[in-house]
């Protein structure tokens, strides 16, 4: 998957980084090496290793939510 800034994604319960008991994340900005998150719970931002927060999306911890279930 290619990632980009805005995209959204629902947490599922075995996301272990969900500290602030979200049940959602934004990408905020994207570099060749980390993503930088903000929980919709949560005024802070987190940043993740690209290749960690990839292994989150692969493990299905985190699952896009895209446009077609943002508008429904």
């Amino acid at each position: 998957m290619d990632l980009h800034n805005n995209m959204e994604f629902e947490l599922s319960g075995n996301f272990i980084p969900n500290i602030s008991n979200s049940d959602r994340l934004k990408i905020i900005e994207i570099s060749s090496d980390s993503v930088v998150i903000q929980m919709n719970n949560s005024k802070r931002r987190g940043i993740f290793p690209l290749d960690s927060f990839q292994y989150w999306i692969k493990r299905r911890s985190l699952i896009f939510i895209g446009q077609e279930k943002k508008t429904s």
